[in-house]
């Protein structure tokens, strides 16, 4: 037989009630939505171009004009959050890709080989914990130069040993079930057991990982762009607009205090978001109902 996680079909009423009843969920949701809204929009549209720079205008305070101001360049900030938007989600939601088609395979094997495999992927892991998304991008962009795409290396490397062990965690919690002999007394290889039944009964935990992470990809990359590792001018970006902005907190604070109400706004709701699934998806949670 075959289990999954899959709710049984008289849940799915309870489990959709519970999810329009949880206001971290709702909330997460929507500013979520919000901000891949924004993002979208701005591939066909933005107020302002954010490659023309217009010295007459540089360091204006917000007005109707400018609704959050412009830099030192002249430039339309909201226009550069559009942008920068666009590029912390592509960046962050590529490098949680790598991280779990990397990552889930690798714990998903050590979990069902176990002894010198399963030891020798782990420490290979803790290697890996040992080098941060930011000083292996400085290694990264030493070698090939700053950019995007390295970025986007630099935290996916960082995210492959994370999802590994929840991985790992999880499918060894799977493993010992009595689901799991019957498999295995019927014939099943290791890889068709992984595939049709460790996997589905830990996409929930996999899933909520992948919203926690898909945030610190965004602060990641957000870190990486002010340091200078990241996307590079002109493509607004940011961490990068955080570093410009530095010097002029006291002449134009708008330069600092609109793109951190972007990162933060993103960040809490991504983090609303996953303890919102976290809540609704856990089984145990259900059966308290």
């Amino acid at each position: 037989m075959t289990m999954r996680v899959d709710l049984p079909e008289e849940t799915l009423e309870g489990v959709l009630a519970k999810a329009l009843g949880n206001r971290s969920f709702l909330i997460g949701l929507v500013v979520t939505l919000l901000i891949v809204a924004v993002a979208l929009v701005s591939f066909v549209w933005t107020p302002y171009d954010v490659t023309k720079l217009v010295i007459a205008d540089k360091t204006q305070a917000p007005s109707w004009t400018h609704l959050f101001g412009t830099d030192h360049f002249g430039r339309d900030i909201l226009s550069m959050i559009m942008v920068g938007a666009r590029n912390s989600i592509a960046v962050a939601l590529v490098a949680v890709g790598i991280g779990m088609g990397i990552g889930v395979p690798l714990g998903a094997f050590a979990a069902a080989r176990g002894g010198l495999a399963d030891e020798a992927l782990m420490r290979v892991n803790d290697l890996i914990f040992a080098f941060p998304a930011l000083l292996s991008a400085i290694m990264i962009t030493a070698i090939f130069g700053p950019g995007a795409v390295n970025a986007i290396i630099a935290i996916g490397i960082f995210n492959i040993p994370v999802f590994a062990r929840v991985t790992r965690a999880g499918a060894l919690a799977i493993w010992p079930r009595e689901f799991i002999l019957a498999a295995r007394a019927a014939g099943k290889g290791m890889t068709r057991i992984t595939v049709e039944h460790i996997l589905p009964n830990i996409a929930t935990l996999l899933l909520v990982q992948g919203t926690i992470q898909f945030a610190l990809g965004i602060l990641a990359e957000a870190g990486l762009s002010y340091v200078g590792l990241g996307a590079q001018p002109p493509m607004p970006s940011w961490g990068r607009m955080l570093f410009d902005a530095q010097t002029r907190m006291v002449t134009a604070p708008w330069m600092a205090i609109f793109p951190g109400m972007a990162i933060v706004i993103t960040v809490l709701g991504l983090n609303l978001l996953g303890d919102g699934l976290a809540d609704i998806l856990d089984p145990k949670s259900r059966r308290r109902r």
